[in-house]
């Protein structure tokens, strides 16, 4: 308890708020100690000041009961600014190296694996953190989040649940429900008092006397956001988790056969390209450079399609590729030559056309298309005439 505030509050209140303190904190141990000496002044000690003056009354009996029920609360040392906070286990403010996410977090391991090592892991008196989903008469059931001691996991995701019975609940003061401090949401740090690996049911307590003697001065109970561990608090970057890095893994292995496969078609080798090709897009199906180098070695065999294919989905990919662009134009062109041989009139205007809606500067496609209406005006003249 905080003397000197209570005492500061008693020289206010005066005898009518010590009587009523007597009467509503009878049972607290703290009180019972110190109503015996706080109103009387130490022997040899000077009076307070004023004290020859006359004792200002308070006739507000309503804030005297109000302090004398919620006494054990007002007068606690944790309202102190400066009160001292029990160090954490893990000690986030030295933050002098790298913070290591959960290892869950580069890899891809199912949920039930996940829940199986958790609860093989776990032991008593380990320190837990999760939401209160509900409250019932018996205590309140929390969702966890994430550890806070031990060894770190990933298990936001788990929907792992653990039940805090009211005996394991302290009360806060001598009058009403302990639960009713509590309310939905709230974020709680218990520590783990049973466990049933069998049933996967964990039981916690907000007692210290459930955490081993290292992790005693832990405060339990409800916490802020800011207190959370910070490997999970802290917001990691999308490139950091195990998508991104085998995205750019895959990447890199990708571009190391593409850069086989061009060697390999500079000297004529051109199955050899194609094989590396394909294997850098079996390694990344949307290797950009993958795509492009195909679809030139598909052009240059002739096979105008399936090159026109490879250089659209690279440039789907990536619309900014120089190249693709380029080799896409050249190629859609060389394909409408060939549909004006077969006489596909139309067929071949759209391929000029798709070219120049690619790049209006392309002189080849807008040639093409100007050869091609006056051929097609020649021979719809000498329909007419006939």
């Amino acid at each position: 308890m905080d003397r000197d505030l209570l005492r500061q509050s008693l020289g206010c209140h005066g005898p009518a708020l010590l009587s009523l303190l007597r009467s509503e904190q009878q049972d607290n141990p703290h009180f019972r100690s110190l109503l015996g000496t706080t109103a009387e002044p130490a022997r040899g000690a000077a009076p307070p000041p004023g004290a020859g003056r006359k004792e200002k009354r308070v006739d507000n009996i309503e804030i005297q009961k109000f302090i004398s029920k919620k006494a054990d609360l007002l007068f606690a040392l944790s309202w102190k600014p400066d009160a001292s906070v029990p160090s954490e286990v893990h000690d986030d403010n030295d933050n002098h190296y790298a913070v290591m996410p959960p290892l869950e977090q580069f890899m891809e391991i199912p949920s039930m694996d996940r829940r199986e090592l958790f609860f093989r892991d776990i032991e008593r008196g380990d320190i837990v953190i999760g939401r209160i989903s509900s409250i019932r008469e018996f205590g309140f059931f929390m969702v966890l989040i994430c550890l806070g001691s031990g060894i770190m996991r990933d298990i936001s995701h788990l929907e792992i649940t653990a039940l805090c019975p009211l005996r394991d609940v302290p009360s806060h003061s001598n009058h009403g429900d302990p639960l009713s401090y509590y309310q939905t949401g709230d974020i709680i740090r218990a520590g783990i008092k049973d466990i049933d690996r069998y049933h996967e049911k964990l039981a916690v307590s907000l007692y210290s006397s459930s955490l081993p003697p290292h992790l005693s001065g832990i405060k339990l109970g409800v916490i802020t956001s800011e207190e959370l561990p910070l490997y999970y608090s802290k917001n990691f970057s999308e490139d950091d988790f195990a998508s991104a890095l085998r995205k750019k893994q895959s990447a890199s292995w990708a571009l190391k056969c593409v850069k086989i496969g061009v060697d390999y078609f500079k000297v004529g080798r051109h199955v050899d390209a194609m094989n590396e090709y394909n294997k850098a897009l079996e390694i990344d199906k949307q290797n950009v450079e993958a795509l492009v180098a195909r679809g030139a070695l598909y052009a240059t065999k002739g096979s105008l399609n399936k090159a026109i294919e490879d250089f659209e989905l690279a440039l789907e990919n990536c619309p900014t590729h120089r190249n693709a662009r380029k080799y896409l134009c050249q190629t859609l062109v060389e394909r409408g030559g060939q549909l004006e041989e077969e006489e596909k009139f139309l067929n071949a205007e759209s391929y000029y056309k798709k070219a120049l809606a690619l790049d209006e500067t392309f002189k080849d496609a807008e040639d093409a298309l100007q050869k091609l209406h006056k051929y097609m005006q020649v021979i719809l003249y000498f329909l007419f005439e006939i």
